[in-house]
């Protein structure tokens, strides 16, 4: 059987660059972007053409963030989609690639982000499972100095970007990818967990403040209700546009309300 065309709508870097404009993305801003390719509808030059009409959005003083995690990079005993047998564990945690910021690629967050990862003058952090890349004026600042011990709180880029007034840019994506929701996980009583993963010089286990994306779609849903939030589209793609600062100060009271974690207890795996 013969494909059928695609249904649209068109989407050139142009006219995303445009709609970004309309929705009131500002020349020198700092995005911090999550996003769905697929939901734009049919992209003349795909990933590629949105990276520039986002950079094209944001002018040269402007700086693009993306997530670039690599979750796969963890031990063997948590995997579950697929998991694997566990007379693998030991061998996997001692072959294991070490995370490379230059040559590992993301996982799990989309082919926008692994476009930003790979373009010229990009810069990564350091952390080995919850990286972000960067574009632009301000990439050093933001990706500079995550702690290798500190996912998304204080030490990590999420926090540089509340204080740089920047912006979340939900391009096509949920709430529940919402990176800075989990700032306020590490600003009020979460649990810890021992984090294994592989290092430079071998396998090594870190603790971590304990983080979930559960009921971020909830707690989106009353964020939008309660906050300014600019909503609109970008070709097929619902989009939302709102600060940092204000999404990770509404998910501290809500969270501490709605999803207490304090009294609850995690185990390593063995």
């Amino acid at each position: 059987m013969p494909v059928p065309p695609p249904t649209g709508p068109l989407v050139t870097r142009g006219t995303l660059a445009a709609q970004l404009r309309e929705l009131g993305v500002r020349d020198g801003e700092t995005l911090l972007v999550h996003s769905s390719l697929k939901s734009l509808g049919w992209v003349c030059g795909g990933p590629v053409a949105v990276v520039q009409g986002l950079l094209d959005a944001l002018g040269p003083d402007g700086t693009l963030v993306v997530p670039t995690q690599t979750g796969d990079l963890s031990d063997p005993a948590v995997w579950e989609n697929p998991p694997v047998p566990e007379e693998w564990w030991r061998t996997i945690r001692t072959a294991m690639p070490a995370y490379d910021p230059l040559i590992t690629p993301s996982r799990g967050v989309g082919v926008l982000p692994e476009t930003v990862r790979t373009w010229p003058g990009a810069l990564r952090s350091a952390h080995p499972q919850t990286s972000f890349a960067a574009v632009g004026a301000r990439a050093l600042d933001i990706v500079g100095g995550h702690a290798t011990d500190c996912r998304l709180g204080e030490r990590s880029p999420l926090a540089r970007l509340e204080s740089l007034h920047a912006r979340v840019l939900l391009l096509g994506a949920g709430y529940d990818t919402c990176t800075s929701f989990h700032l306020a996980e590490y600003r009020i009583p979460s649990p810890l967990v021992k984090v294994g993963r592989p290092g430079p010089v071998g396998w090594e286990t870190v603790t971590e403040v304990s983080i979930t994306s559960d009921r971020f779609d909830e707690l989106g849903h009353d964020f939008e209700r309660d906050r300014p939030v600019v909503r609109g589209k970008v070709g097929a793609a619902d989009v939302r546009l709102f600060p940092v600062a204000d999404a990770v100060a509404y998910a501290e009271r809500w969270l501490a309300v709605h999803r207490p974690r304090e009294e609850e207890i995690l185990h390593p795996p063995a």
